[in-house]
């Protein structure tokens, strides 16, 4: 399932809700089919995903000669919420009016 992110300043971004979960949970934000973003609440939520990022690290290195070929790499915590925080950060700093929502077709 896709979790669609549209901000009323920077457009739309769109991840799996594996990984918007993760995210939200991070904010402190419930995971619901829809739900909004204040222009208040903006800066909070991108310096919990700075923080959460921080805490993740980055993927262990693995051996070349050890990695199985067949598994896909390890993506990072903070390659997945840049995005969202560069959303949260921009839309922040606009105007008085400025929102984002997230949408899902279900709670995830």
């Amino acid at each position: 399932m896709l979790v669609r992110f549209v901000s009323s300043e920077t457009g739309e971004v769109l991840m799996f809700a594996e990984t918007a979960k993760i995210l939200l949970e991070a904010i402190g934000k419930e995971t619901t089919a829809r739900g909004t973003f204040t222009r208040e609440e903006m800066p909070l939520a991108a310096e919990a995903l700075r923080q959460a990022v921080a805490r993740a690290g980055k993927p262990p290195e693995e051996d070349e000669e050890e990695r199985d070929k067949t598994k896909p790499p390890v993506v990072a915590l903070g390659t997945r919420a840049w995005p969202l925080i560069e959303m949260l950060d921009r839309t922040g700093r606009s105007g008085p009016d400025a929102n984002i929502i997230w949408e899902a077709s279900e709670a995830f």
